[in-house]
């Protein structure tokens, strides 16, 4: 398969024809009542309670599914059927902050700007409100500016069953976050390498994606030693372990406000532990291989469980077969997490469960509740793929606890605590029908 093409600036316009044609195919479709058409709010910066610092501000994602403002607080896109969308740019007269520079790039064609330094300028422009949706986080200034509707499930539902479908411009973006991302990668396990802290490990990677820390679309985790089994570990320990055994980093970038989302799992030595790291790498891969479209990601999940059962087995973790493991739960204490998830304009991208356009959930099966994503694999997705093996103290006592614990070799299991545990993602899209894996891509053509 081809590269993804990644010029942007050709992409971007086709990419906005479709979102203006899905907003007014949902709006005649949705049963609107009388409405003529959105205003989507980037967001509002909110302060912290008792102070006057502000939480570090996260753009709407619908605000930014039609332009690369990320960054811009009070401001408005005014979308109507048959007009060219209208953004009201917010530049405050502020003396204590720098204001906006005027809009720019290759993007600003397709939009027509105006500057605001005040909500009621925005208001102003926005005219009758009351036959406009409100999309947004601001429902009491919603209400209080008389929109006719605001965050309509039945809207919200129709938008984000459709953002599963990627259009070129933003297949591009996810690539070009990837490509930031793996730099970002290599840099960390350089200076894993040299013994490095958490903490220092993690400024290495930021450094080289050249993001601030809420710049990065997720809280990154790296994970020392038996860190690396907390799922979700959220500290970056100041100084090194004494001995080091392992390191696993889940760390993105963001690209115009699509994230990356990829993991890495490292062995400081050529141990037992960096060929399990190599196998399940390799069962990763050939989940990738297998998928196509047509087929459930649930169904994907549960060969994801039969490989991670074949390597317990194979590695002398449990003794029994494969399928036995998965139908009795086994495999759920060594890898407690879903497969994946949607990724785009938000790292968990939304419509995972989504069955139907008007909002049937298809929710997990009840072995695997973590589990993210319920639908079919078609064309234009981008998901994760991310297969892990944890030595969880928690869930491994639970397992010693159970009917099944003679059918587990304690011993050896216990000499792998010390690492923690093994991750493994990368972000996949879904390309003329197969699947393009835009992470591999990166580290395959990025160089040393």
């Amino acid at each position: 398969m081809p590269d993804v093409v990644t010029d942007i600036e050709k992409l971007y316009p086709a990419h906005v024809e479709r979102y203006r044609k899905l907003y007014e195919d949902v709006l005649s479709s949705c049963n609107s009542d009388g409405m003529e058409g959105f205003v989507i709010s980037s967001g509002t910066v909110k302060t912290a309670f008792l102070d006057d610092h502000p939480y570090p501000f996260k753009t709407n994602p619908h605000f930014k599914s039609w332009l690369p403002v990320i960054d811009n607080d009070q401001s408005f896109l005014v979308i109507k059927p048959g007009q060219r969308p209208l953004l009201l740019f917010h530049q405050p007269r502020d003396y204590w902050h720098q204001s906006p520079d005027d809009p720019q790039g290759f993007w600003v064609d397709q939009f027509e700007i105006r500057t605001v330094a005040m909500l009621d300028d925005a208001l102003t422009a926005m005219g009758n409100t009351a036959s406009l949706i409100f999309i947004g986080e601001e429902n009491d200034l919603a209400q209080a500016w008389g929109f006719g509707q605001i965050n309509p499930e039945h809207i919200l539902n129709a938008v984000h069953y459709e953002r599963a479908y990627k259009t070129d411009y933003e297949i591009a973006c996810l690539q070009l976050a990837n490509d930031q991302a793996v730099r970002g990668h290599r840099a960390a396990e350089s200076a894993f390498r040299t013994h490095q802290s958490e903490f220092d490990i993690q400024h290495a990677y930021l450094g080289t994606i050249r993001h601030r820390e809420h710049q990065t679309p997720y809280s990154s985790i790296v994970a020392l030693n038996e860190h690396c089994a907390v799922l979700h570990y959220q500290h970056y320990d100041l100084s090194p372990p004494p001995e080091i055994h392992s390191m696993l980093i889940d760390a993105g970038a963001n690209y115009n406000g699509y994230a990356a989302d990829v993991t890495r799992t490292y062995a400081f030595k050529d141990d037992e532990f960096q060929a399990l790291i190599d196998s399940l790498d390799e069962q990763q891969r050939a989940l990738v291989g297998d998928i196509s479209i047509g087929v459930s990601y649930v169904e994907l999940h549960r060969q994801m469980h039969l490989r991670l059962a074949n390597l317990l087995r194979e590695f002398r973790f449990v003794d029994m077969t494969p399928e036995s493991m998965v139908e009795l739960g086994l495999t759920f204490t060594f890898l407690p997490h879903g497969l994946g998830h949607f990724l785009g304009l938000q790292t968990h991208d939304v419509g995972g469960h989504q069955a139907t356009p008007g909002g049937h959930q298809q929710p997990p099966p009840e072995a695997w509740p973590a589990l993210r994503l319920t639908r079919p694999i078609e064309d234009r997705q981008v998901f994760t793929i991310e297969p892990g093996l944890y030595f969880i103290p928690m869930l491994l006592n639970e397992l010693k606890q159970s009917e099944h614990a003679s059918s587990v070799n304690w011993p050896r299991v216990e000499e792998f605590i010390p690492y923690g545990g093994i991750r493994i993602e990368d972000n996949v899209a879904i390309i003329d029908e197969s699947p393009f894996n835009l992470t591999r891509h990166a580290f395959e053509t990025l160089g040393p």
